[in-house]
Parts: C-alpha cells; structure tokens; sequence
C-alpha cells in the first residue's frame, strides 16, 4: 500500500476546523488548528496558539513538504518526521500532530539500537507516527500504538547511500581533502538524478577529470562535454563563460533548464550565489530555471540568511539539503524513476524555498 499526498490533505481536512489540537508532546506549550486546507494537495493553512498569552500565528504545511513525507511512509513502519525533514521545516511539529489525529496514523515510541563498543544495544525510543491503515482510530484522537519488546529500528538510515570509489585530484587550495570528495560526490549524485529524470548535466569544469567508478566524470551516463553546444544557451555567449564553473546544471529537451546548482560544502555560500546571480544577468530571459543551493542540512540558516539578500533576491532560491539529495537519489534506484513516471515538479518535493526578507 501507498500513501499519497493527496492522501494525507483529505484526512487532514476531515479534521474539525475549529478545534485546538494538542501537540504529541506533552511538554509543547502551544496549540495547532486546521486553517483553510487546498485540495488535492495542498498547501495546508494552520494555526498556532500559545493558551496562555492567547497569541495565534499562522504556519503553512507546503505541497512539497507534504509529497516528501508521503513518499517516506509505509504500512506499519515506524516513521520520524525530523528526520525525513531533516529538521529544515518550522511546521513539521504541526505537521506531525494533525497526521495523528487523522484515525489512521498512530503515535509509538520504538526502541532505538545503538552500536555501542561494537555491541548492539536498545536504548528507550523516541516519538515516531506509524502509519497503520487497516485498524484505524477515531479521528480527532491521538492513539499510541505499543511497540513489542523486539521490535527496535536502527539509527542508521534504511536508505543509506554507499558511494563507489573516487579518485580526486587534490586541489591545492582545499584545505580538507574530506571536503572536497563530498562536494564533488554531491555532484556525482545530482548527474545520476538527472539522468535518472531524462536530463542532461553539467558538470563543473574543474570538476570534470576526477575518476567516480572507475572513468572520469565527465563520461557518466548523461553528462555534456561540451556547454556551449547546449541549443538554450547559443544566444548567450557571455552565459556561457560565465557557467563552466557552475557545479551543476540540468538541461531538458534542448530548450529547458531545469535547474542551475551550486554545491556550497567549502567555499561559502555566497561565492555560489553569486556565480549564479552572474549568469541570471547574463542570461535574462531565460525562464523556469530552479536556482538551487545543494548544502549541508546543518547549514540551512546560513543559506536561508545569504539567500534572502536583496542582492540575491532575483534568483527566488531554493535549498536542497544533502539528506534530500542522498533520499531522491536512493528513490529513482530503489523504485526506478523516470521522465514516463514523474513529472518535473516532483522534484520540488525535495527542495525547500528561501522565503525573501519581505516575506519573512
């Protein structure tokens, strides 16, 4: 069974419209409402009130957040929302609570193994929602399902990634050697998402030589030798100077880009932004291009805080953490996605959008 996002938006609008709902934990101080809910799928309105100051303010539950915990979620497996967000989301609480009150998700508390001086040990589990569509409860409720003794989940993710052998050229202005592999590997993952949706890449050019499975990166499966071949981009000569050192850049179809991707592990968020703010100027009117920072999940803020600068604000970025990466990557190898079966937007399942500073 399947859960769609869809799914998730009708349950969530069968809930009473006007009633405050309790958080899963006992210790939030704050209430949620069901706001005004956009079928089929979103975004959800809701509220948040704090009972004793009587202070309400408005959050939205995005379409896009919606999709990634619906393609997260199987029957009777245990499931923590922070971590499929990757915490980058300020409604995921929310978010979490009203899927509890839909009768068919429960709240449980697995046990959690951790591997201790190479012993296997089950510490006390933390909230998690299982979604368990055959025995629902009633909506409005918050149940908890009790997990067996036996039953614990690894802290290690089931959608681990495990890379194939690099061999990089150390450059001689990166400090950590570490950081540079996981950048270009980063890079690697955005190549093979591409292809994996009918896109072709490009790759950085000074990141193009380096060995991933044994040839060069630059012959991966759906690469561009060459920028300036690119049918959208023979009008802009200056453009595309001024992309050969742009880490990723999807095209589609010879006339679209999808998306221009900037991998910040190293050099500052800044350097990225403003190497693709270059380009967008050289290039204006181009349209329907994602500007996309791929970083650390750890480094939201940063992004956030760099990518809502006025100087930057043209480029309307997005923020696509490395968990999501590692995630959609992991989901086009485990479930064989492709152009025939996803559409384009899905990938904005999978990025969150930096909001600018007037709307903040």
């Amino acid at each position: 069974m399947k859960i769609t996002a869809q799914n998730i938006v009708k349950a969530i609008n069968a809930l009473p419209k006007t009633e405050w709902f309790e958080y899963i934990n006992p210790n939030t101080r704050t209430q949620v409402q069901v706001g005004k809910v956009n079928l089929p799928e979103g975004p959800i309105g809701v509220l948040r009130r704090n009972p004793k100051t009587g202070e309400v303010k408005e959050l939205s539950i995005s379409t896009e957040m919606i999709w990634r915990v619906a393609n997260a979620i199987t029957p009777k497996t245990p499931i923590n929302i922070d971590r499929v967000l990757g915490a980058s989301y300020n409604s995921r609480s929310a978010l979490e609570a009203l899927l509890a009150l839909t009768g068919e998700f429960y709240w449980c508390l697995p046990g959690r193994i951790e591997v201790v001086g190479g012993r296997e040990e089950i510490q006390r589990g933390h909230k998690h929602l299982i979604w368990m569509p055959d025995t629902p409860h009633p909506i409005g409720v918050m149940s908890q399902h009790v997990m067996s003794n036996e039953l614990a989940i690894s802290e290690i993710p089931a959608q681990a990634i495990v890379y194939d052998s690099l061999i990089i050229e150390p450059d001689r202005q990166t400090i950590d050697l570490d950081i540079q592999r996981r950048h270009i590997l980063i890079q690697v993952l955005l190549a093979e998402i591409g292809h994996f949706l009918g896109f072709r890449t490009w790759i950085a050019r000074n990141d193009r030589g380096h060995i991933y499975h044994g040839k060069p990166i630059a012959e991966i499966a759906g690469v561009v030798s060459e920028l300036r071949d690119e049918k959208v981009l023979q009008a802009y000569g200056d453009a595309v100077g001024a992309a050969l050192l742009i880490d990723c850049i999807w095209f589609k179809n010879g006339r679209l880009m999808p998306a221009v991707i900037e991998v910040e592990h190293s050099t500052g968020v800044t350097s990225g932004l403003t190497r693709m703010k270059k380009f967008q100027d050289l290039a204006p009117a181009l349209e329907g291009i994602r500007w996309v920072i791929a970083a650390p999940d750890e480094d939201r803020e940063e992004v956030f805080r760099k990518s809502s600068s006025i100087q930057f604000q043209s480029l309307n970025t997005k923020f696509f953490p490395y968990s999501a990466i590692e995630e959609l990557y992991s989901l086009c190898l485990r479930r064989g996605l492709s152009s025939n079966s996803i559409n384009e937007g899905f990938l904005d399942c999978y990025m969150e959008q930096v909001p600018s500073l007037t709307g903040r």
